[in-house]
């Protein structure tokens, strides 16, 4: 049942790409691709690169408040690596799950690598949505507000009825020993509990999470000015938000389809054209793909990975430590 679904994701952004091409018709992918060009998507790869040391500094701060160790320059790097992975493969997170994954094995602690990433992104999504909400919420016409306040209570409906029902499951067996499920809510209660009790930890995470939604803030308003949009930032501020937050749908493909469909909608509902959405969309897509270009040296050439290199000397110090031992 979990495969299927997780097959099924991508058939969801193909659906709403073929549906944006049978509505607003392939010009404006076409008209996207012909106003890109050197200069915004250099000015691009800077906010994308500010944004990605950002990132990487908010995922040190989640690792170290979990007890692993982790380098600023190592997890740059790595997540330039899984930004790339995340714009070229279905589903738009395997890139955040292998980095997990590599950390956890650079470490010899793979639940703590995964939880790491796990919290990290977690964070970045909540103070998105924080974000979106308060700036409609003052948008003018909050023409954009309603719908996407649906769109969020329905999910935080959601992850209350998962937490009900996971409060009500029994933690421990028969026996008295605790469950997996007994297992799990502690460890994410203590997780939780790291990360608050620690002011440095808290506010750092806040303060790049802010910095990192203004960069893709940035960004998206860029795409609308290369894709010709001339409408005030103010306007465009919001759209980019609702564009965000529908990126982080599991819904995509490689990235593409809930990002255009939104944008489609907001820019419609704006009065800017559901067309002028998709072009900027679509300017978006490519800007951030150029921007992570930097993460594909990394795949060619793994050996080189400076993870290999730290995990590979640690094992040989541990191995001399225990012969000197023995």
């Amino acid at each position: 049942m979990r495969r299927a679904s997780v097959r099924l994701r991508p058939v969801g952004g193909l659906a709403i790409l073929a549906v944006l091409v049978w509505r607003v018709g392939g010009d404006a992918f076409l008209t996207a691709l012909g106003r890109i060009h050197l200069a915004p998507l250099a000015l691009a790869a800077a906010i994308v690169a500010l944004t990605t040391v950002l990132g990487a500094w908010r995922w040190v701060l989640v690792a170290r408040a979990l007890g692993t160790r982790l380098r600023l320059g190592d997890a740059v790097a790595e997540c330039y690596r899984s930004q790339l992975l995340n714009v070229t493969l279905p589903g738009g997170v395997l890139g955040d799950v292998n980095r997990g994954v590599r950390h956890g094995n650079g470490t010899d602690d793979l639940a703590r690598g995964l939880r790491g990433v796990v919290w990290e992104r977690t964070a970045g999504q909540v103070v998105l949505v924080v974000v979106a909400t308060g700036v409609l919420l003052v948008e003018p016409s909050r023409a954009l507000l309603a719908p996407t306040v649906v769109g969020v209570a329905l999910l935080a409906v959601a992850s209350v009825g998962l937490l009900v029902v996971l409060f009500l499951l029994p933690t421990r067996s028969r026996r008295g020993e605790p469950t997996r499920l007994g297992r799990a809510a502690r460890t994410a209660l203590g997780d939780v509990r790291a990360g608050l009790h620690d002011r440095h930890t808290s506010a750092g995470v806040l303060v790049a999470s802010l910095l990192v939604v203004a960069g893709h803030v940035g960004t998206f308003v860029l795409a609308a000015r290369t894709a010709g949009v001339t409408a005030p930032t103010g306007r465009l501020v919001p759209l980019a938000l609702v564009a965000l937050v529908a990126m982080g749908l599991p819904l995509n493909v490689a990235g593409w389809g809930p990002r255009e469909g939104v944008a489609a909608w907001s820019f419609g509902v704006a009065g800017l054209g559901a067309g002028a959405g998709v072009t900027t969309a679509v300017v978006y897509g490519v800007m951030t793909l150029v921007a992570v270009l930097p993460g594909l040296v990394l795949l060619v050439a793994p050996a080189r990975w400076p993870w290999a290199r730290w995990t590979s000397a640690r094992r040989v110090a541990a191995a001399h430590e225990g012969g000197a031992r023995g």
